[in-house]
């Protein structure tokens, strides 16, 4: 029952695998970082060993955390639906030649960031007390609108008992429904296993109303966001629709956790986050069963473009056993002088929980415009429905060495965008994911897998 009581609930972050045709296409509209690095060569298994050792040193700290599987890339389904025949060598050759940019939105690696993977209500706000996921459609960006059909097995494979978890499909793929899943999303609480308040920021409505950003498309719509908490069960009471800022989204904060991270009571941010500050500030105060604790970074402190530089904001809040709270944040941190005075001045030398900054390096990651928040996608379970959980998904040491192993054996160490159209790659990337749904003990979860398709043409 919604508003029921589970003290023993805990926070999994699972965090995104980073695919073996991690490159640097510049696919990502509005991504600064994402089309700044676009056309350079990329280290597939750096990045993916970056992001494990994330995953590991979270995990040896005490953090539950979990893993989620790339998907299958390079998607020849996709390339096939556009009219490219033949042997996969001849479809990726005749894609390289006639149309590269499709050929570089069917290996994108962009699904390593989770936070877009879906939206997740904890069985603490839902009315069946179950958690309820619905994938994001994605349907901004060609690269990313590949997804949401994998998305959707991998997470009801993981979650697959109906008694504990329920599974809504994406909202329709039109520009008025664009959603980008937890991106856009916060969860305010008191503990993790009692009733919270959820913050959903959108960029635009879908009828043109509101005020929109002029340099770059907004992705999340307002009425994406409001059909979520409906199938989610959330009513009024429980959630919070802001706008974002549109001055924010043309400086490159494509999503609101570029620019704001909430946990628990805690709601880290820049002072132009929102367009209506107050207003979100005193509903969010109105809704919440505990006191809300704003930590408000002003412009004067760090600038629009030093937040999106460095990815102050997209870093992850995490809880501590002793009622303290440490940020993780990229290294891009470090290195610019405003950015860590600020840190430690005004976030750990405020009046708020956050007591420790850790600092990590996901350099592959932020190079294509994805920090340590992007990475993650946030599920609140309780005891039973993390029992409940299929699949070794949950990280130890010994999956830890398992994957790394793994990554070393098939990963390359350079990737350039004229390797995209290789038939060799395609080969190592099957090969790998083929291996890799054994280790996590998934079962079939890949179209290449899973023999359900017209002949020749894989089901995407």
């Amino acid at each position: 029952m919604s508003g029921a009581m589970e003290v023993n609930a805990d926070e999994v972050n699972f965090d995104g695998l980073v695919g073996p045709t991690h490159n640097y296409a510049g696919l990502a509209a509005g991504n600064v970082a994402s089309r700044r690095h676009a056309g350079l060569v990329s280290n597939p298994r750096e990045a993916a060993l970056q992001g494990l050792e994330k995953m590991h040193a979270l995990s040896q700290a005490g953090y539950a955390q979990g893993v989620l599987p790339p998907q299958q890339r390079p998607d020849l389904g996709f390339l096939r639906r556009l009219g490219f025949a033949g042997s996969d060598a001849e479809v990726l050759a005749a894609a390289a030649r006639q149309a590269p940019a499709m050929l570089r939105a069917a290996c994108s690696a962009s699904s390593m960031w989770t936070a877009n993977a879906a939206t997740v209500t904890p069985g603490a706000d839902a009315p069946d007390g179950r958690v309820h996921f619905t994938p994001a459609n994605l349907q901004s960006g060609l690269h990313r609108c590949l997804e949401p059909a994998t998305t959707g097995r991998v997470l009801q494979a993981i979650f697959a008992d109906p008694a504990h978890f329920a599974h809504h499909g994406p909202l329709p793929a039109t520009p008025a429904l664009a959603d980008e899943g937890a991106a856009n999303h916060t969860r305010l609480c008191a503990r993790y296993g009692e009733p919270g308040v959820h913050l959903f920021v959108y960029g635009r409505d879908a009828f043109g109303l509101e005020p929109a950003p002029t340099r770059f498309s907004a992705r999340q719509t307002r009425e994406a966001s409001e059909a979520i908490a409906r199938q989610h069960g959330l009513a009024a009471a429980q959630t919070v629709f802001a706008r974002q800022h549109p001055d924010a989204i043309d400086a490159g904060v494509f999503h609101n956790d570029v620019i704001a991270v909430g946990n628990g009571p805690v709601m880290l941010y820049h002072e132009m986050a929102f367009a209506d500050e107050a207003a979100v500030l005193d509903e969010l105060r109105a809704k919440m069963p505990e006191p809300l604790i704003p930590v408000r970074v002003p412009a004067e402190a760090v600038s629009l473009d030093e937040a999106v530089a460095t990815y102050l904001f997209n870093s992850q809040l995490l809880s501590n056993a002793d009622g303290s709270m440490t940020l993780v944040v990229p290294g891009e941190c470090g290195h610019h002088e405003a950015v860590w005075r600020t840190l430690q001045d005004l976030v750990l030398g405020g009046h708020n929980p956050i007591g420790e900054v850790r600092v990590k390096d996901v350099k592959q990651s932020m190079q294509n415009g994805g920090g340590p928040a992007c990475l993650r996608l946030r599920v609140v379970l309780n005891d039973a429905q993390r029992a409940a959980l299929s699949g070794r998904v949950l990280m130890d040491d010994a999956l830890h060495g398992a994957l790394a192993d793994w990554v070393r054996r098939h990963y390359r160490d350079r990737l350039a965008p004229e390797d995209l159209a290789d038939p060799q790659l395609l080969a190592e990337s099957l090969a790998a994911l083929d291996e890799l749904s054994d280790i996590l003990q998934l079962g079939a979860i890949y179209p290449f897998q899973r023999e359900d398709r017209v002949k020749g043409v894989p089901n995407a």
